[in-house]
């Protein structure tokens, strides 16, 4: 799964496929979610360019549903 999630975002604009069940997570300005599992969620945000051309992910919270409670 991570390799497809790395290769998407490579992607301008990032393009995710629905099998990774990727969006923006509402009422939460600039935080994505990630399904990897039936109760595996991960939250993340886009960061600065540390390597030019490269997107940065910043992997705020990771576990199951809960960590949207507070993303």
């Amino acid at each position: 799964m991570l390799p497809l999630f790395v290769a998407s975002l490579k992607e301008k604009p990032p393009a995710f496929p629905p099998a990774l069940r990727v969006h923006r997570v509402q009422g939460a300005t600039g935080i994505w979610e990630i399904t990897f599992a039936p109760d595996g969620r991960a939250t993340f945000q886009y960061g600065e360019q540390v390597l030019a051309g490269e997107p940065h992910v910043i992997w705020r919270r990771i576990g199951h549903h809960g960590v949207l409670d507070e993303p």
